[in-house]
């Protein structure tokens, strides 16, 4: 009895031990993360200008960007410089992300995780560009002209724009990264390529859900822009399921 009380105590103690060590690793990653977007904040002030005009030429025509409140001006330029400042730091917050998860983690599944960091980047950053370059005029152009309404001139607050410029890319981005998330879990065995192609019709809904939730705006132009490439990303999700578990076997006979 006394053996097997001690055990318990042991194996308690353990337990604690690696709770511990759990939250002591979280709480290191994150301060090396707040350190880095606090260095590429910094240095983000040089191209503060640069990027308040890269934001302000999506605007429409004849659209005068305003500040009604005091400090609404130089918050917002801080958000700009914290907004560049995180996107700079992105790579390296990525990296402490797979650090943190690298344990939990067979040596293939680390191996694959460490190939996928760089198209993670790229997912992102071309979803943030399809947003920028392809949806944004648009959506603001319908927002900002509404065509029901005549004789209303809008006057719209900096820091409003910008907060509805910078939620619409990084959640396009986001969504962006669906094919790498699939071919992930492909390849380490969660889900299969017909098991996702058996959900297609539910994708293609939950793909307009989704753009409805993204996009600001609620006309169907407009969602239908974001949610055709949402669905499209997850055929291409398909396909890259369907290249993962192709080598899977030739890795497994090597």
């Amino acid at each position: 009895m006394a053996g097997a009380t001690a055990t318990k105590r042991s194996k308690s103690k353990q337990k604690d031990l690696t709770l511990r060590g759990h939250l002591e690793e979280i709480r290191r990653r994150l301060i090396y993360s707040c350190i880095a977007v606090a260095v590429t904040t910094g240095a983000s002030f040089v191209f503060a200008r640069r990027i308040f005009d890269f934001f302000q030429s999506r605007a429409p025509d004849g659209v005068d960007l305003v500040f009604i409140q005091t400090t609404e001006m130089i918050s917002t330029y801080m958000k700009v410089c914290l907004y560049a400042g995180m996107v700079m730091a992105l790579p390296f917050l990525m990296y402490q992300l797979v650090m943190f998860l690298r344990p939990a983690l067979t040596r293939q599944e680390k191996g694959w995780l460490y190939l996928l960091l760089p198209g993670v980047i790229v997912f992102f950053m071309g979803g943030a560009s399809f947003a920028y370059f392809v949806f944004v005029p648009r959506a603001l152009d319908f927002l900002l002209n509404f065509p029901l309404i005549d004789g209303v001139d809008p006057m719209i607050s900096i820091g409003s724009y910008i907060s509805t410029i910078v939620r619409v890319l990084v959640g396009v981005g986001l969504i962006f990264e669906l094919p790498m998330i699939m071919f992930f879990l492909a390849k380490i065995g969660v889900v299969s390529h017909q098991w996702l192609g058996r959900y297609r019709k539910y994708a293609f809904v939950g793909a307009f859900i989704v753009a409805a939730i993204v996009t600001p705006t609620p006309d169907p132009i407009n969602c239908t822009i974001v949610a055709l490439p949402v669905y499209l990303l997850y055929e291409l999700g398909i396909l890259f399921a369907r290249l993962a578990q192709r080598k899977a076997p030739a890795e497994g006979t090597a």
